[in-house]
């Protein structure tokens, strides 16, 4: 049984005309149609992915939507990769954990070295595979799907993972998990429990990022972003989150800070939209 833990802190709704809707950067390349994962070591550049199906490649792109470099992963599969992560020494993790039917029993995160400074065209991977010990039941009753996850960031030692709520009905909350950073077979570890809100199509948590200065958190939704601020000690439950309606409904799945203020967000393409990248000043 989970136990789920009350979020304490203090929810502002701002509307799109305090903070302006988000500003177009460029289109993305074409072969980049379904990505799902940003992350960024320079201001001038960005690596991306893009989800289950789609080759084990990495992608670097510039802010002008040039296709700078491709990385193939080895060892590594993309079943259903939804995010990236970067840490202070340069490593870049591949979250594979797309599970939208909360019915897999291979989650993993692949570690790979600093891709900035790849010569050739591979790159290796670690796996860091780990399970939810709650979850009991492959798939379990539709009310317990907590377990889709598209949304991750490091910090100190620990990836923590936030969970793309899938229970029927709605339960307006995303799940917090924490692994370690290093290559084995670990026991995510529970955090706690994010509070949202309470229309799925727009409440589901679709990626995350920390800060450089690892002041400030966001999580990424389908039209909304989640400022946490104020944390101590990685207790990020207990911050202060603001709550911001960025005036767009496309498919957001990927967010990365560009710097300690300003986020590079992208979309999917569906039908005739989407398959752009976006900033958006957080002040």
């Amino acid at each position: 049984m989970i136990r789920l833990l009350p979020f304490i802190g203090i929810v502002f709704f701002v509307s799109c005309v305090n903070y302006g809707q988000l500003t177009f950067v460029t289109k993305l390349p074409k072969k980049l149609n379904e990505n799902s994962g940003i992350a960024t070591f320079s201001g001038s550049t960005i690596w991306l992915i893009e989800d289950g199906g789609n080759p084990d490649e990495i992608y670097q792109v510039d802010l002008k939507g040039n296709l700078l470099k491709e990385l193939k992963v080895k060892n590594a599969k993309n079943k259903d990769w939804e995010d990236l992560a970067g840490d202070k020494e340069g490593n870049l993790y591949i979250g594979d954990f797309g599970n939208n039917s909360n019915e897999r029993k291979d989650l993993v995160i692949y570690k790979l070295p600093n891709p900035e400074v790849e010569p050739g065209d591979k790159i290796d991977a670690e796996q860091i595979r780990f399970h939810y010990p709650e979850q009991k039941k492959f798939p379990p009753k539709k009310a317990r799907r907590y377990y889709d996850t598209e949304a991750f960031f490091h910090s100190g030692n620990f990836l923590y993972i936030i969970t793309k709520n899938r229970a029927e009905p709605f339960p307006g909350t995303a799940l917090l998990y924490k692994v370690p950073d290093h290559p084995g077979k670990h026991k995510a570890i529970f955090m706690g429990t994010f509070k949202t809100c309470d229309d799925w199509k727009t409440c589901q948590i679709t990626s995350a990022d920390i800060s450089p200065d690892e002041k400030t958190i966001v999580l990424l939704s389908y039209g909304k972003l989640w400022k946490i601020t104020n944390f101590t000690d990685n207790d990020f439950l207990q911050g202060t989150s603001m709550e911001i309606d960025l005036g767009a409904r496309s498919q957001l799945e990927a967010v990365s800070f560009k710097n300690d203020s300003t986020l590079l967000i992208s979309d999917e393409k569906r039908g005739s939209t989407g398959r752009n990248l976006y900033s958006f000043p957080l002040n």
